[in-house]
C-alpha cells in the first residue's frame, strides 16, 4: 500500500431533473458567466433554453463550437480572452468532457497574465482559476470529478494533459435523461474511455484487493450497462449507472494506495488524435489489446490472470497463460462487439507517420517509466501491431 494525499472538493448532484438546483448553485459566485458548449446539441434536446430560464437576470457571455479533442486555438485563447474583456465570475460548461476540459484550461488562463500555454506544459504553475460549474450531457471521460484536462496543438501535433488542484469543478450536475440522444457511435467510445481509464489502474506494480474490487466491478458495470444503453437508449437505469462509472473513472478513487500506472494507453492515443483528430475512445480501444499483448510477460501474468477471472469469468483453473491471451482476446471481441473500429487503418491512420508518433510519444509521454516501460520501439511495435 502506497501513501496518498487525496482530496476531491467536487460537488456531484445526480439524477432526474437535478438541474432545477442550478440557480442555488450559480448564486453563490456572481452575475457574470462564461457558458461553454459543443456543437449545438445541447439546443437540440433544449437544455441550453433550460439554462436560459434558470439564469434569467445573469450576464451571460456564450462560447460555442468547442471541438472533441479540443483544441488550443481557437477555443481556450478565446474563451480566455471573453473572461478577462467581460470580468467572468464563472464558468458554466454544459456539455461533453471535451467542453469541460477546454473550461478548465481557460478558468486558469483567466486568471493568469501570460500565455496560458505556459500553464498547460507547466512552464508557470497555476495558482487561481475562476470557478466552474458543469452540466455533463456525455458520460465518458470523468472530468466532472477531476482535476484533470487535455487540449490539442494543432500545428505542433500536441496533445497535452494539465491537471491541477484549482480547475475542479465546484459542482457537476449529472442528469442521466441528457445522455439518451447520445449516438451510438459516442456511447461506444464513452464505454471504452471509462474501461480504460480503469484498465490502466488496474495494470499496475502495488494493487489492493480492495481497489482491484473496484476496478473489477468498474469494468463489469460497464461491459453489462454499456451493451444495454446501445440496445435502448432511454433505458435509464443502465444510463445513470454508467454515467456514475465514467464519473468514477479519472479521479483517483480507484487507485488509492496503488503504485502509479503511467497512462501508457492514453499516452499513445493523445499522438493518434493529436496528429488525425479520431475519436478519443476509439483510439483507446484500438491500442489497449495490442498493448496488453505486448506487455504480457512472467512479471505481468499475475494480473492477467486475475482480470481475466474475475472480470471476464473465465475458468481459473486454465493454464495461466491460457487465460491471459483469453482475457486479451475477450477485452478485444467487447470493444468490437460494441460496434467500434478495431483497426488504425478504419480510422484513417496508415503506416506513413508510424515512426514520427513513436518518436513524439518517447520524447514527450515518458512512459519509460509505466507500470511496464515502453521504449520507442515497444511504442511503434504497438502502433505497428493495431494497423
Amino acid at each position: 500500500m502506497q501513501n496518498f494525499d487525496y482530496q476531491t472538493p467536487t460537488r456531484l448532484i445526480f439524477g432526474r431533473g437535478v438541474i432545477g438546483k442550478l440557480p442555488s448553485v450559480m448564486a453563490q459566485f456572481g452575475k457574470k458567466v462564461l457558458l461553454t458548449y459543443g456543437g449545438g446539441s445541447i439546443k437540440r434536446i433544449g437544455l441550453y433554453q433550460k439554462v436560459m430560464e434558470l439564469l434569467k437576470g445573469y450576464q451571460i457571455v456564450e462560447l460555442g463550437g468547442i471541438q472533441p479533442n479540443p483544441k488550443y486555438d481557437p477555443s481556450v485563447l478565446e474563451g480566455v480572452r471573453l473572461c478577462k474583456e467581460h470580468k467572468i465570475d464563472v464558468i458554466l460548461s454544459v456539455g461533453g468532457g471535451s467542453v469541460l476540459d477546454c473550461s478548465k484550461v481557460i478558468a486558469a488562463g483567466a486568471c493568469y497574465d501570460g500565455d496560458p500555454w505556459d500553464l498547460i506544459t507547466r512552464k508557470a504553475k497555476t495558482t487561481a482559476a475562476l470557478p466552474i460549474v458543469d452540466i455533463l450531457t456525455l458520460a465518458a471521460t470523468g472530468s466532472e470529478y477531476d482535476q484533470f484536462g487535455v487540449i490539442s496543438r494543432t500545428e505542433t501535433n500536441d496533445k497535452i494533459g494539465y491537471g491541477d488542484r484549482h480547475v475542479y469543478p465546484h459542482t457537476s450536475f449529472l442528469d442521466p435523461e441528457y445522455t439518451f440522444t447520445v449516438s451510438r457511435k459516442q456511447t461506444a467510445a464513452g464505454i471504452a474511455d471509462a474501461m480504460n481509464h480503469t484498465i490502466e489502474q488496474y495494470f499496475v506494480e502495488d494493487a489492493t484487493l480492495l481497489n482491484d474490487g473496484f476496478c473489477e466491478s468498474m469494468l463489469r458495470s460497464l461491459m453489462v450497462n454499456g451493451r444495454k444503453c446501445l440496445e435502448n437508449p432511454e433505458d435509464y437505469t443502465a444510463r445513470a449507472e454508467m454515467m456514475l462509472a465514467c464519473t468514477y473513472g479519472c479521479n483517483g478513487i480507484l487507485a488509492l494506495g496503488n503504485s502509479e500506472s503511467g497512462w501508457p494507453c492514453h499516452g499513445i492515443e493523445h499522438a493518434l488524435s493529436a496528429y488525425y483528430d479520431i475519436t478519443h475512445g476509439e483510439g483507446l480501444a484500438i491500442i489497449t489489446p495490442r498493448w496488453m499483448q505486448h506487455i504480457l510477460s512472467e512479471r505481468t501474468l499475475p494480473r492477467f490472470v486475475k482480470y481475466g477471472v474475475n472480470v471476464f469469468g473465465i475458468d481459473p483453473s486454465l493454464d495461466g497463460w491460457e487465460i491471459a491471451r483469453r482475457s486479451i482476446d475477450e477485452t478485444y471481441k467487447f470493444f468490437e462487439s460494441i460496434g467500434i473500429p478495431m483497426h488504425l487503418r478504419e480510422v484513417g491512420i496508415d503506416e506513413s507517420r508510424i515512426g514520427e508518433m513513436a518518436h513524439h510519444i518517447a520524447l514527450n509521454e515518458g512512459l519509460e517509466e509505466a507500470y511496464a516501460p515502453l521504449t520507442e520501439e515497444d511504442i511503434r511495435q504497438i502502433l505497428l501491431a493495431s494497423l
